[in-house]
């Protein structure tokens, strides 16, 4: 078990892609704090439609990650990749305050997703190139928990805006544009990639058998892990329309996002530091406790105080296993295709995510928001007992 070094501090280029995504996440959540109740309320789409939207959005990015994960392993610079996949999610921003029906609704998550799977692989790939192996869980923890700040302020300033707008949601949506700029304006500016390390990775098609076998079991174990992770954790917008169905007003729904993001962020950070400590996979074990006990709670809440628990216990969730996740991946993978390595983990549970995206909807549409809790519950269970019975090699 690696020990962490106190001598040795963060480096400067977590630090900045820590605020980079912290200023798109602020953006994004502001918008998806409210897009679910626009679209069934405002649009009247169904239960099981958002479902296929959420997943469908997923399944995107998880195609343009692999590929953006082996390109940045080709080319041996992130950056640019970087730079394309933030744009591009910039630029749909203003997509969704001009939107008046489901189909366009649907062409900006589309297009918003391509862009965060553009630049998900080389990012994480950035962060495993400079962290020390020794604080590499720290470096991974304090980049999540930049985003979830991103992720709290989001919400919180779609409060005010309601309250300044008088609950005009379109109008609220406008007011994204400006931090998604910001994110583009500061990595442009603020990021220096250092020169690559290693030999380059040959340019062939990233899913071939060859490159397969220079995988370990290790790794796949986690790919594996990542993928039941995911089908226990759907959407969080059917947390957002279960507030809705307890009749929390709209001014206050985004506090949903807030209480998850908050406590995402608070643990997260030291949820990396103590896996550059101790076992990453009794982490892992603590999360998936705190996932079955939020479904759990979330199924039976009948007042705004329940659901509010329900929702902490999965932003805890969420703060103890992110983080890990992706060192994992660092940890198990080569050097030279750590890029390639974290687009396939993110294919795997992109496609795991469509599944539980369309199982959610389909659930709350034919029985309604309890069972759709239920069943979450039953998938994390699954993961606990996999997580119990296929123990990690010692690192």
């Amino acid at each position: 078990m690696a020990v962490a070094d106190h001598t040795i501090s963060i480096p400067r280029t977590v630090w900045v892609l820590g605020f980079v995504s912290l200023s798109m996440d602020l953006s994004s959540e502001l918008i998806h704090s409210l897009l679910p109740i626009f679209m069934v309320s405002t649009l009247g789409i169904s239960m099981l439609t958002l479902g296929v939207i959420e997943g469908i959005a997923e399944a995107t990015a998880l195609i343009a990650k692999v590929f953006s994960g082996m390109v940045s392993d080709l080319i041996r610079r992130r950056k640019v990749l970087l730079l394309l996949g933030y744009g591009l999610a910039a630029l749909t921003k203003p997509l969704f305050p001009m939107a008046h029906s489901a189909d366009t609704v649907f062409t900006a998550r589309f297009l918003d997703r391509i862009g965060k799977g553009i630049r998900g692989a080389p990012r994480d790939a950035l962060v495993a190139d400079v962290a020390p192996p020794a604080i590499r869980g720290t470096c991974f923890g304090l980049r999540q928990s930049m985003d979830t700040v991103g992720a709290v302020l989001g919400p919180l300033l779609a409060i005010l805006l309601l309250y300044w707008l008088n609950s005009d949601i379109q109008r609220v949506l406008w007011f994204a544009v400006l931090p998604a700029a910001a994110a583009v304006l500061l990595l442009c500016l603020g990021l220096r990639e250092a020169a690559p390390s290693g030999p380059p990775a040959a340019h062939r098609f990233p899913i071939r058998r060859a490159l397969l076998r220079r995988l370990a079991p290790a790794y796949w174990y986690v790919v594996a892990l990542g993928a039941v992770f995911t089908l226990a954790r759907f959407s969080e917008a059917f947390l957002i329309l279960r507030a809705q169905q307890l009749g929390l007003p709209t001014l206050w729904i985004p506090l949903v996002m807030v209480v998850m993001s908050l406590l995402y962020t608070v643990s997260a950070y030291p949820a990396g530091w103590l896996s550059d400590r101790f076992s990453r996979m009794a982490l892992l074990g603590i999360s998936l406790v705190l996932l079955i006990g939020a479904d759990l709670v979330l199924a039976r809440a009948a007042a705004t105080p329940t659901l509010m628990a329900g929702v902490a216990l999965r932003g805890l969730h969420m703060g103890f296993s992110q983080g890990l996740l992706a060192a994992l991946v660092a940890d198990s993978a080569p050097a030279e295709l750590k890029g390639t390595a974290f687009g396939l983990f993110n294919l795997v549970s992109g496609l795991a995510m469509l599944c539980a995206s369309v199982i959610a909807g389909w659930l709350w549409q034919a029985h309604g928001s309890v069972a759709t809790f239920y069943v979450g519950a039953v998938f994390a269970g699954l993961s606990l007992l996999a997580l119990l019975f296929r123990p990690m090699p010692a690192r």
